[in-house]
């Protein structure tokens, strides 16, 4: 279980500076705020997402670059095997 977030920004005046992502605590302990700012002309985006942790592993499907305008953030949460 996870996210994934493609985000196109076409019209970016300084295409050399990527945008960026900021977690941001939420009045519910369930969720997190996500924020993405990518500087003008656009105002920043925010999504409300669950409050797991996340695998941070290329292998596991993290994924967060910004090519061609589009900035895409790929996460999948943490595992936690019950075993007996």
């Amino acid at each position: 279980q996870g996210y994934k977030f493609n985000i196109f920004y076409p019209d970016l005046i300084d295409k050399s500076k990527a945008p960026t992502f900021k977690l941001e605590a939420d009045k519910d302990q369930d969720t997190r705020i996500i924020r993405f700012s990518a500087g003008p002309p656009y105002e920043d985006i925010a999504f409300r997402i669950v409050n797991k942790e996340w695998e941070y592993s290329h292998k596991r499907g993290f994924k967060c670059t910004f090519d061609r305008g589009i900035l895409h953030l790929y996460f999948n949460f943490m595992r936690f095997r019950y075993r007996r």
